[in-house]
């Protein structure tokens, strides 16, 4: 199973800017210098890997619920992907992910267990192991 997501850049560093597009049509969007680094209109590439990170959670986290026979509500995650600088330029220094959960008959513990395993073992927190990751698991 292969996944495509293309990037087309036009200009310089600064002045240029870019469009951000997945394989399936799904999502299209602009990006430049200001949406990545000062916080400007428009999408970034530390974003999407936010949203790839959160939606692979949840999912990863709704299944292994499911599995052990406590079919979730709902659960939400967001991850906060932090880009800062370093002496080599610039850096993803760390991915923060807040989830919140709807369970019914799981103990706020037994969640945050469930929550421990899917941060280390979901498909994207694999591919990021060498980002320092922080967890804030709670129900709702």
């Amino acid at each position: 199973m292969d996944r495509t997501a293309s990037a087309r850049w036009n200009g310089d560093l600064k002045g240029g800017k870019g469009t951000l597009k997945v394989g399936s049509g799904a999502f299209e969007g602009s990006y430049s210098f200001t949406s990545r680094f000062e916080g400007g209109g428009g999408t970034n590439p530390e974003e999407l890997l936010g949203a790839a990170h959160a939606g692979c959670f949840s999912m990863a986290l709704s299944h292994a619920l499911a599995q052990a026979g406590k079919v979730p509500t709902s659960v939400e995650t967001t991850a906060t992907v932090h880009l800062g600088k370093v002496a080599a330029g610039f850096a993803i220094t760390g991915i923060d992910l807040k989830t919140r959960g709807v369970v019914p008959g799981l103990s706020a513990d037994e969640f945050r267990r469930f929550a421990e395993d899917t941060k280390a073992n979901c498909i994207v927190s694999k591919a990021l192991a060498a980002v320092p990751m922080t967890l804030d698991a709670a129900l709702a």
